[in-house]
C-alpha cells in the first residue's frame, strides 16, 4: 500500500460525502503505472478506476504528494507521455468512481421528493483546459454533463445538479451492482463530443450529448492533470471537504479491494510424513462487496511446496491450498495476495 503522507488536519468524519478515497490516501495497488490509455481498470489510487478506449493517447497515472494545503497532501496526477491529435470518432478517456445502489438511496432519484446532488474537488493542469463532469445513471441508462475549467493553481469547483424525478421509474436500484457512474471526461471523439451538451436536467443517454466542448487532455505531452478532495453529497450545497480517519478510508477502499504485499502469511502442513494438497482459512478484514477474486504467489521463504491458490468462499474468507510435493514438512509464505470485489 502505497500513502504519500497524511493530512494533519483530520476532523470527525459524519458520512457526508458518498465518494470513497476522495482525498486519494489509498493507493493499494501501484503508487504509479505507464502506459495506460486504452485499457479500462484499477491501477494506482483506490476506487478511481481509468477508462479509456481507442486512442494513440499513453499517460501515467500515480498518486502525488502535492495536494492543496488544508485539504489532502495527496492527489490523482496524470502525465501524458503520447500525445494523439487526430482524433477517432469513437476515442474517449475518463477517472470514474463507481457506486454501489444501496449506497445511494438518500438521493431519491427518480421519485417525487428525489434530492439535488453536490459535487466538489479540486483541480489543477500545466494550462487552462475545459473538461467536463459526469453524472451517468446506469440503471436507467440516464445522465447530465456539466463543464468546469482548469488553471495552474489548485481550485475548487462546486457543482450542483437538478433532482431527477422523472416519471418515477427511474429510481437506482438498492443493491451493491453499480448504479452510478462519476466520470471525469478528459478526451473524447465525435460520437461523445457531436451533440449539444447536457447540463440543465437528467435525460435519456444520447452518447453525442455526453462530453460536448471538453478539450482533449492528449494534446500535448506537456500535458499533466491534478485532482483531489472529491466529495458528493445530497443538497443544494457544497460544504467544506470532509476529513476522514486514514483508517476508516482503507477499511471502505478494502470492501472492494484487498491487497496485502508483506508476505505475513505464513503455512505450514501438519504431517511430516504426507505429500499432496493441504488447506488453510484467509480471513478478510472487512466484509467485501461480493465474494472476490483471489491472486496470490508464492513469497522467499519455501520448502517442499511447489503451488499455492486461494480460492473465494465467502465475502468474509477465502481458503488457502497448498501442495506439498515430497515428504517432510512443507512450508511457504505468501506475498501479494489480493482479493478483488471491485464493481
Amino acid at each position: 500500500m502505497s500513502k504519500a503522507r497524511q493530512n494533519a488536519n483530520i476532523s470527525p468524519a459524519v458520512g457526508r460525502n458518498m465518494v470513497i478515497n476522495g482525498a486519494m490516501n489509498v493507493a493499494q495497488r501501484s503508487a504509479s503505472v505507464t502506459g495506460l490509455g486504452t485499457t479500462d481498470g484499477y491501477f494506482t489510487v483506490d476506487r478511481f478506476a481509468l477508462a479509456g478506449g481507442n486512442t494513440a493517447g499513453r499517460l501515467t497515472m500515480s498518486q502525488t504528494a502535492d495536494g492543496p494545503n488544508g485539504i489532502s497532501a495527496n492527489c490523482l496526477k496524470l502525465d501524458c507521455t503520447t500525445a494523439d491529435t487526430s482524433i477517432a470518432a469513437s476515442e474517449f478517456l475518463h477517472i470514474q468512481q463507481r457506486f454501489e445502489g444501496q449506497n445511494l438511496q438518500r438521493i431519491g432519484k427518480g421519485v417525487v421528493g428525489a434530492k439535488q446532488i453536490t459535487l466538489s474537488f479540486y483541480v489543477k493542469a500545466n494550462a487552462a483546459f475545459t473538461f467536463g463532469c459526469e453524472l451517468f445513471d446506469s440503471d436507467n441508462t440516464r445522465q447530465i454533463t456539466k463543464l468546469y475549467n482548469t488553471t495552474t493553481d489548485w481550485v475548487r469547483h462546486e457543482i450542483t445538479f437538478p433532482a431527477d424525478v422523472d416519471d418515477g421509474s427511474s429510481p437506482f436500484d438498492d443493491d451493491n451492482a453499480v448504479s452510478l457512474y462519476l466520470l471525469f471526461w478528459l478526451h473524447a471523439g465525435s460520437n461523445f463530443t457531436s451533440g449539444t451538451l447536457n447540463t440543465s436536467s437528467w435525460a435519456n443517454v444520447t452518447a453525442a450529448n455526453r462530453a460536448a466542448g471538453i478539450d482533449s487532455f492528449f494534446s500535448s505531452t506537456n500535458n499533466n492533470f491534478f485532482i483531489t478532495g472529491v466529495q458528493m453529497e445530497v443538497g443544494p450545497v457544497a460544504t467544506d471537504f470532509e476529513q476522514e480517519e486514514i483508517s476508516t478510508t482503507i477499511a471502505k477502499c478494502q470492501r472492494y479491494c484487498y491487497q496485502d504485499d508483506t508476505a505475513s502469511h505464513f503455512l505450514r502442513s501438519f504431517n511430516a510424513s504426507a505429500t499432496g494438497d493441504w488447506y488453510e482459512d484467509y480471513p478478510l478484514p472487512v466484509v467485501m462487496r461480493a465474494t472476490p477474486t483471489w491472486t496470490s504467489q508464492l513469497g522467499s521463504d519455501v520448502s517442499k511446496v511447489n503451488a499455492v491458490s486461494i480460492v473465494g468462499r465467502t465475502v468474509k474468507s477465502g481458503y488457502v491450498r497448498f501442495t506439498v510435493s515430497s515428504t517432510g514438512q512443507g512450508y511457504c509464505s505468501l506475498n501479494t495476495v489480493k482479493a478483488d470485489a471491485e464493481l
